[in-house]
């Protein structure tokens, strides 16, 4: 059974950081290329970020270039994000999405709040 599996959300002060992960079984890990997208209340889906198979070229949305870092561990099948300098607008729902041509797993999402 596909699984990816977000931990790490929570509730944490603007200027604060936090550090998500994505734990994936069931699949090649290795062979998939990996995204994180955010949903923020009563708004579409945003991409942040994408790290390749390999994990050697990595991309980054505009309002999170410089504060986020997208990372892999292909040993541990696991994906992170770590923010730093979150801003109330980066509310959302977190989620991780593996693909490899037109093949896509999608995770259940983790809930971050940027909120004084």
């Amino acid at each position: 059974e596909v699984q990816l599996v977000e931990s790490g959300g929570g509730l944490v002060q603007p200027g604060g950081s936090l550090r998500l992960s994505c734990a994936a079984s069931g699949f090649t890990f290795g062979s998939y290329d990996m995204s994180w997208v955010r949903q923020a209340p009563g708004k579409g889906p945003e991409w942040v970020s994408a790290i390749n198979s390999g994990g050697g070229s990595t991309n980054y949305a505009d309002s999170v270039k410089g504060r986020f870092t997208i990372s892999r561990d292909n040993a541990k099948n696991t994906v992170y994000l770590q923010m730093n300098s979150l801003k109330p607008e980066d509310t959302g729902v977190y989620s991780c999405k593996a693909s490899a041509g037109p093949l896509e797993h999608w995770g259940q999402g983790t809930q971050v709040t940027v909120s004084s």
